[in-house]
């Protein structure tokens, strides 16, 4: 890993601890914007470790269908796409508590996988 790669993987985790402090005191927004921003950070250290472009959506998008072709798990695409929802909800407001707690389980797991690939 890179210095830089773990400064990603520090903030991913510590987003993904606001992410759960923010639902639990029902601030979905917040909520929400941290846990898109945990999976966002998360593919930024897997990618900065394979030299992969990672400064745009598209870059992160790409480098998540690198990484599913490249380990043979699918969902890694839908867990990302979760985590992009709960970055529509940041600006649209429109998910349910149970929806954005749905969509946290899914930033865990991602970030879960991607950190042990990163290892």
């Amino acid at each position: 890993m890179t210095a830089r790669s773990d400064y990603y993987t520090n903030t991913a985790n510590e987003f993904l601890t606001k992410a759960r402090v923010h639902l639990a005191e029902d601030d979905l927004l917040q909520a929400s914007e941290k846990g898109w921003g945990a999976a966002a950070q998360m593919v930024k250290a897997v990618a900065d470790t394979r030299g992969w472009p990672h400064s745009s959506h598209r870059d992160l998008y790409r480098a998540v269908d690198r990484l599913a072709d490249e380990t043979s798990v699918p969902q890694l695409k839908t867990l990302f796409r979760s985590a992009g929802t709960l970055h529509q909800n940041f600006y649209e407001g429109w998910m349910a508590v149970e929806d954005v707690a749905d969509g946290l389980s899914d930033v865990e797991e991602i970030v879960g996988r991607l950190q042990a690939a990163g290892d």
